[in-house]
């Protein structure tokens, strides 16, 4: 649909045009963009400068290079506010602490100017000290770095560049809107430092950091920047009273530095609740509000029902989220009513958050079929739909362009690839059952356990091994056609040989086949079913440097074909111990994928879940007596407001049961979730109904065993992570037992297992082999001290 714009990361050698030799510019703007680049130059660059390939002046090269390639783009596509500062080496609340000077004392920084080292420490650790703490960014696959504060934390303006960035843009003729990362989501989304007291509140600080933001906004104002727009996304969440003083009190401190610049506070990911809508919309020293009018359709009745006079409103009515053509008639009929309520002069079109959550460019795409590549829009299509809205707005609709979107339209809802009638009966037939297994899960550990004949604490992994350059070379040849499916299949068979061989030798008492025929856990099964389709450059930044490349569900999900049963009966062939079926969950498919906007994301569960249904009888069937099941994303999909949890929780989890509600009582069904906060959804986890769950608990401080110290009874088997496989570290003997008495205070020995936090892919077999060693002989050792304490 969309005129695909061409992204280069080439050297400017011309100045670009800006907005103001634009006379015609109409109100557009775009909330961020992506950072990594159209074919991932900046994760390239940022990787050859972390292994010592390249020099921080190479690194700087290739970003300079892609900024001005960016604003660029949303010149020539006639965007007027063009966003800067959001371009980022690692992420962009890592570069706020910096520009606060908030550097934890672990990495002895003295002061002064913030450098690449000191700044990468924090990201990704170093030899001596350990990275700050990464968790979600809000419902999104993208982690950010989480500030460490306490009371006695000293800020100081220690990083330029926001305003670096500005100049940069301005030297090349484009008058940029600097977005700053706001003071009050900053503080909430902090966390009290190691050391200090955990009822510390970050939010007391606020006094502390305006300082340093007066500062900045004194140096952009001087350097000529009209706009400025904080990000202040946590005016989403459901805030107490305190919380949404901070906000009136932060930009009432900062009025009179801001006097004369005009000031966006942008909102993002959902619904502004009523009580913070009212707040925001009383800052006097705020000239504009975004909002998601994508995912937030209720603050569209807020606005209706009144807003602020002389007030300008950024809709963002173009989905950020997603790679969905958008549709551009409904979005011209929402902004040509809130034109009546805001004023025609008032109005600005906008994306609904930062594309930095989509795909880059969808000119990119040469294997993507064209029906479905008309359906798309990737954030470069985003950017040209935003100013066709926004030229249509002001009466110079381009008819041409609206005809082939609303084509493009009507194309995907009448095509025959979309609808699978015998699916979409299957999926609503689901509603009618809960889909429990007939009997208790205290019933079925019994009947698996004269099966099995598990010693106690019985030892397991999650699921992958190292992935080796060679085992990767061997994918990527049989992908390409250059060795034939004979000779795949012996490689893939000897490895897996391999990977038996070195858990028997270790004496783990539950194996895994350690995936090598798979390259993602949500692409290799997305392969594999019916209604996905994949790109080859549609990479989403995830964190740092790693990006990933979500899976398109555009139509009705089945399973044409057994997905994984040849290759978990060739592993089971070669051992006498259990061998675990490895499969990924109905809710992390959907929540990692992109995922079709014209039905409700819980339909689509329900098909995935059917799908996952078969495979698991197909397993069971094939004499495979434990299957797993990962829900690695299952707590990540948790709404961002408390009124919508447990809507949310009760058909993902109900999605998790139907996938092995078939299977006999003697089969053992395990899940595996990581690195989320667990605790305030310990109910749904328990009524998974899951045999056996293994789950990360040694990287987040241990969190999890909290819940079961506050007197959660939970009677299936539980096997929470006992090392961290994040890090190249191996741990004792001695430490990996300390962990495990740790558990045995607060859990029963005989449904306690042994495992890592997740699962080996990124590790190499040096540190894998000792580390589970290590792993096994902690077992065996409480294990005999329990017999002699009997």
């Amino acid at each position: 649909m969309a005129r695909p714009s061409s992204s280069s990361s080439s050297p400017l050698l011309a100045a670009i045009p800006s907005a103001s030799a634009h006379p015609g510019k109409m109100a557009s703007h775009i909330v961020g963009y992506p950072r990594m680049g159209p074919k991932r130059e900046l994760k390239f660059a940022l990787e050859s400068f972390w292994d010592g390939k390249s020099t921080a002046e190479d690194l700087q090269k290739v970003s300079t290079d892609l900024r001005a390639s960016i604003w660029k783009q949303m010149a020539d596509a006639g965007i007027k506010y063009i966003p800067s500062n959001t371009f980022s080496h690692y992420d962009q609340v890592l570069d706020t602490t910096a520009m606060l000077g908030a550097v934890p004392d672990r990495y002895s920084w003295t002061g002064g100017e913030i450098t690449l080292s000191t700044y990468f420490s924090m990201a990704r650790g170093n030899a001596t000290v350990p990275a700050m703490e990464m968790t979600k960014w809000f419902d999104t696959n993208y982690h950010f770095i989480v500030p460490e504060l306490g009371p006695d934390t000293k800020f100081a303006y220690s990083s330029h560049k926001a305003i670096n960035e500005y100049k940069e843009a301005k030297a090349l003729s484009v008058d940029t809107v600097p977005v700053l990362v706001g003071p009050v989501s900053y503080l909430l989304l902090s966390k009290p430092a190691k050391g200090v007291e955990k009822s510390f509140s970050p939010l007391s600080l606020l006094s502390s950091i305006l300082p340093v933001y007066k500062e900045v906004i004194a140096e952009l104002k001087a350097a000529g920047a009209s706009w400025i727009q904080f990000d202040e996304p946590t005016l989403v969440k459901d805030l107490e009273s305190h919380q949404l003083a901070a906000f009136s009190a932060a930009y009432a401190e900062l009025e009179s530095a801001l006097s004369g610049l005009n000031v966006l506070v942008e909102t993002y990911f959902a619904d502004v609740p009523a009580e913070s809508y009212k707040t925001l919309t009383s800052l006097s020293s705020v000239t504009a509000y975004g909002f998601d009018l994508e995912r937030g359709t209720k603050t569209l009745d807020l606005v209706k029902s009144g807003f602020p006079a002389g007030k300008y409103l950024f809709a963002g009515v173009v989905d950020g989220r997603n790679i969905w053509a958008d549709d551009l008639a409904a979005s011209l009929c929402t902004l040509q009513s809130l034109e009546a309520i805001v004023g025609k002069d008032k109005l600005v079109v906008s994306t609904s958050c930062s594309l930095m959550h989509t795909a880059v460019d969808l000119v990119n795409e040469t294997k993507l079929d064209d029906e479905i590549k008309s359906w798309l829009a990737f954030a470069a299509q985003k950017v040209v739909e935003v100013n066709a809205l926004a030229k249509a707005l002001a009466g110079q609709k381009d008819e041409a362009y609206f005809a082939a979107n609303a084509a493009a339209l009507s194309s995907r809802r009448s095509s025959p690839r979309v609808t699978n009638e015998e699916v979409q009966k299957a999926a609503s037939a689901v509603k009618t059952s809960d889909h429990r297994r007939a009997t208790t899960v205290s019933a079925r550990l019994d009947a698996q356990q004269k099966k099995l004949n598990l010693p106690i604490l019985p030892t397991t992994t999650i699921g992958s091994f190292p992935q080796t350059v060679e085992l990767r070379r061997v994918r990527r040849e049989y992908k390409a056609k250059k060795i034939s499916e004979d000779d795949y299949t012996k490689a893939i068979k000897e490895e897996i040989r391999k990977v038996v061989e070195i858990q028997e030798e270790l004496d783990i008492d539950v194996l895994v086949h350690g995936e090598p025929e798979r390259n993602d856990m949500v692409e290799y099964f997305g392969e594999q079913l019916s209604g996905f389709a994949f790109t080859a450059n549609g990479w989403v930044q995830s964190y740092g440097s790693r990006c990933v490349k979500p899976p398109i569900i555009y139509g009705d999900v089945s399973r044409p074909n057994p997905m994984t049963v040849y290759w978990s009966q060739v592993a089971q062939s070669m051992t006498a111990r259990p061998m675990k079926g490895m499969l990924t969950g109905p809710v992390t498919i959907l929540n990692w994928s992109f995922v079709r906007n014209d039905q409700p994301r819980f339909e689509t569960c329900y098909q995935i879940a059917l799908a996952i249904k078969k495979e698991v009888e197909d397993l069971e069937a094939g004499g495979i007596q434990v299957i797993q099941i990962d829900e690695a994303a299952l707590r990540e999909g948790l709404p961002l407001r408390k009124s919508e949890h447990e809507f949310y929780l009760d058909w993902a989890v109900h999605s998790f049961r139907i996938t092995n509600c078939g299977v006999q009582d003697t089969t053992q069904i395990h899940t595996h979730m990581c690195y989320s906060n667990f605790n305030d959804i310990i109910q749904s986890i328990i009524n998974m109904d899951a045999d056996v769950i293994t789950i990360e608990n040694s990287r987040s401080d241990e969190k999890l065993l909290s819940v079961f110290r506050e007197g959660v009874v939970y009677g299936a088997g539980i096997g929470p992570g006992v090392y961290d496989i994040h890090s190249p570290r191996i741990p004792s003997q001695e430490e990996i037992a300390d962990r495990v008495n740790k558990m045995l205070a607060v859990l029963d020995t005989n449904i306690l297992w042994v495992n890592p936090d997740c699962g080996l892919k990124t590790r190499k077999y040096a540190e894998v082999k000792p580390a589970l060693t290590n792993m096994v002989m902690a077992a065996k050792q409480i294990r005999a001290e329990l017999a002699k304490a009997k």
